[in-house]
């Protein structure tokens, strides 16, 4: 990692110290707590915050995983595509078909389907979608929590991956390499 200076977080103090981050594995506060984001404590706090507001709604573990990845993959961020590639496989269970397909926004599931079409359309088209774009999604069966949480985890996942490029953080996962950038 080269684009902030490492903060260690057994020594960190005050701000800088936010309570819950550093190395876990599973979807929790990744790199950008750890090695660097620490610098700027408003990052981790917000992260934290729509995390956790994240972690405790509808949508299941492995639905947040294929946003992350099908995010990651678009974003071109290599560090993300390959934590959440890791995390969604070994911690969330999903096959390694439907984690290669994530990238693509593309899944098994027709409401899964439907929800990383409707993120993915989302990024693409920078928010400016039509009606027909959150109505497909409910006409596969997902709710308006649901959907409205499909836009937190869209603007988590752009958190991740825009600071963990401009951080260039080290990946210490298996690496997957994003298509943009092959």
């Amino acid at each position: 990692m080269t684009g902030f200076a490492p903060v260690e977080p057994a020594t960190a103090t005050g701000k800088t110290a936010a309570p819950g981050c550093g190395r876990a594995e599973g979807p929790r506060p990744d790199a950008e707590h750890d090695q660097g984001d620490g610098q700027q404590p408003g990052p981790p706090q917000g992260y934290l915050a729509l995390n956790g507001g994240l972690s405790s709604g509808v949508l299941p573990a492995p639905v947040h995983e294929l946003l992350a990845v099908t995010t990651a993959e678009y974003n071109g961020c290599e560090y993300c595509l390959s934590a959440h590639t890791y995390i969604g496989a070994n911690t969330a269970k999903i096959d390694a078909t439907d984690l290669e397909a994530a990238r693509d926004a593309k899944a098994s599931d027709p409401r899964t389907q439907a929800l990383l079409t409707l993120s993915d359309t989302i990024a693409r088209d920078h928010g400016q979608v039509d009606d027909a774009a959150p109505q497909a999604a409910r006409g596969a069966g997902a709710t308006d929590d649901e959907i409205g949480e499909v836009v937190g985890h869209l603007a988590l996942n752009v958190l991740t991956n825009y600071f963990n490029i401009l951080a260039e953080v080290d990946n210490d996962r298996p690496v997957v390499t994003p298509r943009i950038a092959a």
